[in-house]
């Protein structure tokens, strides 16, 4: 067996794959500008290190169940400018998380609440943490379904487990009795353990009416907000904005300017 194969098949038995694909690349460029064995060593396992954390965050990625895929650099805060973008590049340093806190984003639909939950998720699985994406419809009927086969236990550890957890879109519809005291369940459970990413078009004086129990909200709002940044979102609509851009205002609009 010759040198490079006894290499490969070294590289091979301890799982370096992406060193196994590029080391013959490696010991050619090594060769031409004569590198010395500590920086063709180097060079070779940080290919390999970045090959792995590039699988892990997709691993993550997958895991976490987002809608999509958009960055906090990709949002535009000209559009919104009554947040503040100082706050968001503080919650990007991720210390809510290492601090088990919360982040809720307020305002009516489309204003780019989820878009700066989705944001945030991706910081934090590009940090290494473990994160999960849900709506607050279908985090409840799954819950719901799990307490009626017995298993609520086992089904509540899956939402405990990961450090960030986004409910999204909260208060859309509202929840029965036993909706809302799961919901209560779960909040409280991850209370100073991890963190949740909530959005909701209600303002918190309007929780009532989601969880048809004043007291039931107010405790809550108790737990979620202990610890919490609140980012309250006033501006338009992007698909409203963008309509206005393109002379397309709805017919409600165009009817009080013509009057």
């Amino acid at each position: 067996m010759s040198g490079i194969e006894r290499l490969h098949a070294a590289m091979e038995a301890l799982s370096l794959l992406e060193a196994d694909a590029v080391v013959e690349g490696h010991l050619e460029r090594a060769v031409k500008e004569e590198q010395s064995y500590t920086e063709f060593l180097c060079e070779l396992l940080e290919a390999e290190a970045r090959a792995r954390r590039n699988r892990q965050f997709e691993m993550r990625l997958k895991m976490a169940h987002l809608p999509y895929r958009k960055a906090l650099d990709q949002f535009d805060f000209a559009f919104q400018p009554s947040i503040d973008e100082r706050a968001i590049k503080e919650l990007q340093t991720l210390r809510f998380v290492h601090e088990a806190s919360n982040v809720v984003f307020l305002g009516p639909p489309r204003v780019g609440k989820t878009h700066l939950a989705v944001g945030l998720v991706l910081t934090a699985l590009q940090a290494g943490q473990r994160a999960y994406f849900i709506a607050a419809k279908g985090l409840v009927m799954d819950l719901g379904e799990a307490k009626r086969e017995g298993r609520l236990s086992k089904r509540l550890s899956v939402y405990l487990r990961p450090k960030v957890l986004v409910i999204d879109e909260m208060g859309y519809l509202p929840l029965d009795e036993i909706g809302a005291t799961l919901l209560f369940q779960l909040i409280s459970a991850r209370y100073e353990r991890g963190s949740i990413v909530l959005t909701s078009n209600k303002s918190y004086g309007d929780w009532g009416s989601i969880f048809g129990d004043p007291v039931l909200a107010a405790a809550i709002l108790d737990r979620l907000l202990h610890h919490s940044t609140t980012i309250n979102i006033r501006g338009e609509s992007y698909r409203l904005k963008e309509r206005k851009k393109a002379g397309l205002l709805p017919a409600e609009e165009r009817a009080a300017k013509m009057a």
